[in-house]
């Protein structure tokens, strides 16, 4: 047992006042000063990795790139840039106004007639349906003329197959007469109804009087799974009921390339012809024919759409005796 010391007082102040140290600890100046000595030994290495690369170009470090040289003006811009500003707004608007000017020209649907009426003949006329319109018939009698003479005879749509009405055939019927137009309806065939139906439906629609033109059979489609042969006699079974009833042969209506197609008939030949042909100096059928529709792209004054034009192979006198009496 290690038996202890007193100690005086001067003793313990002096103990108090030493600094205290451990068992082998180090002065903080030395390490300092291998601290301080570390980070100088990092520094150029870490100042060369901080440094930026340059941009990888491809071409060898330090040769600048060759740049491509400013491409010429051409003279006419060149030009432009000394022009003031009112005359390139004016030449844009002249440019503008002429193509807008010319596509009306070329695509609008109202245009004058393209085709000049055939000559030697002085008894014209249109066919109209609900394709035209409200037609102004006041102004169409007092002011439309073709060829210097005045409209004579029109043509109007009143059914189509075994149910339908044209939705402007009382109006027009009415008015073509009310204005002293010689007046005559058509009826628009179809395969798709039997023949006869469609023969009583225009009559029940159609009251024909004194002075109006025979009834009209509008013949232009034929399905291709109708035979020749029936087809044909449809056409002549709506003929001959018509004939009953109004006591006049009607007027036969249709294409001059359908009709050479299809109804090469002589039984045919029996009823008026009304030929479509355009774009023609004359019909080139052969048989008999008493209307020419030789245009389907019409202007006349009163009618707002293009409309068909037609003659009548004949004297003003012979229409009225083809007239029903």
């Amino acid at each position: 047992m290690v038996k202890k010391t007193a100690k005086t007082p001067a003793a313990r102040r002096s103990a108090k006042a030493a600094p205290k140290t451990s068992v082998g600890a180090t002065s903080s100046k030395p390490a300092a000063k291998t601290s301080a000595a570390k980070a100088s030994a990092v520094k150029p290495s870490s100042a060369k990795s901080s440094a930026p690369k340059p941009y990888a170009t491809g071409k060898p470090a330090g040769k600048p790139s060759r740049r491509r040289p400013a491409r010429r003006k051409s003279f006419f811009t060149q030009w432009r840039r000394h022009l003031p500003k009112w005359p390139q707004m004016v030449g844009a608007v002249i440019v503008f106004a002429t193509c807008w000017l010319l596509c009306r020209a070329l695509f609008s649907s109202k245009g004058r007639v393209l085709v000049e009426p055939p000559e030697g003949y002085t008894v014209h006329g249109i066919d109209v349906s609900h394709h035209q319109g409200i037609i102004n018939w006041e102004l169409l009698r007092n002011q439309a003329t073709i060829s210097d003479q005045p409209l004579a005879f029109a043509f109007i749509k009143a059914t189509e197959g075994s149910d339908m009405v044209d939705s402007r055939f009382r109006q027009n019927f009415a008015a073509a007469r009310q204005y002293g137009i010689v007046r005559g309806a058509y009826h628009f065939y179809r395969t798709s109804t039997p023949a006869k139906q469609q023969a009583e439906h225009f009559i029940r629609q159609v009251q024909l009087e004194e002075g109006d033109l025979p009834p009209v059979l509008d013949v232009e489609v034929k399905p291709a799974e109708v035979s020749i042969e029936d087809f044909r006699q449809g056409i002549l079974e709506w003929l001959l009921r018509v004939e009953q009833h109004y006591k006049v042969k009607p007027i036969l209506y249709t294409y001059h390339s359908f009709h050479q197609q299809y109804m090469r008939d002589s039984i045919f030949n029996l009823y008026p012809y009304w030929i479509a042909h355009y774009y023609v100096d004359s019909v080139r059928y052969n048989g008999p024919w008493a209307f020419w529709q030789y245009s389907d792209k019409g202007e006349l004054p009163g009618i707002k759409e293009h409309v068909d034009l037609n003659i009548f192979r004949g004297t003003y006198e012979e229409l009225q005796q083809l007239a029903i009496h």
